[in-house]
């Protein structure tokens, strides 16, 4: 059984924002309030975390994940990103180092921003003192295998950094970040119907570098997964509103929502 937890479905000011409060979304519904993106997949024991948020502190704690087989990053923007730190954690709990994965070019930022959590494979590192990420450059549309799991990572168009999504066992999940559209050779990597499709929708209307809520749903019928979770979703989007302007099987994410397969 592949098991899906939603850590924070909220794109970079979260909700309620400092600058905007609540915005268009009602403070009255609980599944409005989010903390920054992040999803934890737990596929029969195999444990992948994507991208760390600025409150994966708290996201980890509530739901008491203590273990991980590897951290995907899609991109380097600050709100699925800046939590890293808190991966030594993890490092302490497991007296051991941790694999992060990402392509080239997000590696080495990460390896500028965050150079005191780099360590190489072959390093003994006390990690009860100090981190300790071993980094795997990952390429578009070339699988690999984080223990029997295969992920193909694709390439996403249009955002204003280089971003990654990815496909898990052929189709069986398809994950996808901040973009404006899917690379072509992407859709070839989804071989089989999705039994769910995680996308992001930060305002139903789009903006430059973020799908809108009708490019969203070209990609959903594109696809056509059994199920779409939509998530990433700032203050323009009242989770009411996203569910009754969706089709039955594509819901809004709320935090801590979960999924099983």
């Amino acid at each position: 059984m592949t098991k899906v937890t939603i850590l924070g479905s909220g794109a970079a000011p979260g909700v309620p924002s400092l600058s905007c409060g609540w915005g268009d979304c009602n403070p009255e519904n609980p599944k409005n309030r989010r903390t920054r993106s992040g999803t934890y997949y737990d596929f029969d024991g195999t444990q992948i975390l994507i991208d760390t948020s600025p409150e994966l502190r708290q996201q980890l704690y509530a739901h008491q994940i203590k273990r991980l087989d590897g951290v995907l990053y899609t991109h380097v923007h600050a709100d699925h990103l800046n939590g890293i730190d808190d991966l030594r954690e993890i490092n302490r709990i497991n007296r051991n180092s941790l694999n992060i994965y990402a392509a080239p070019e997000t590696l080495d930022i990460i390896k500028v921003r965050y150079s005191y959590l780099i360590t190489k494979p072959d390093c003994v590192v006390d990690v009860l003192r100090q981190p300790a990420l071993i980094p795997n450059e990952v390429y578009h549309n070339q699988p690999f295998l984080i223990n029997q799991v295969k992920i193909t990572p694709i390439k996403l168009v249009g955002h204003n950094a280089p971003t990654t999504g990815y496909v898990f066992n052929d189709g069986e999940i398809v994950h996808i970040a901040d973009f404006r559209a899917i690379d072509a050779e992407g859709y070839k990597q989804i071989l089989r119907r999705p039994k769910l499709l995680i996308l992001p929708l930060t305002t139903p209307y789009g903006q430059k570098f973020h799908a809108g809520l009708e490019e969203v749903l070209d990609v959903v019928s594109r696809i056509k997964p059994e199920q779409t979770v939509i998530n990433h979703m700032a203050s323009e989007c009242d989770y009411e509103a996203v569910d009754q302007a969706t089709p039955e099987n594509c819901k809004p994410a709320y935090d801590n929502l979960q999924i099983e397969l």
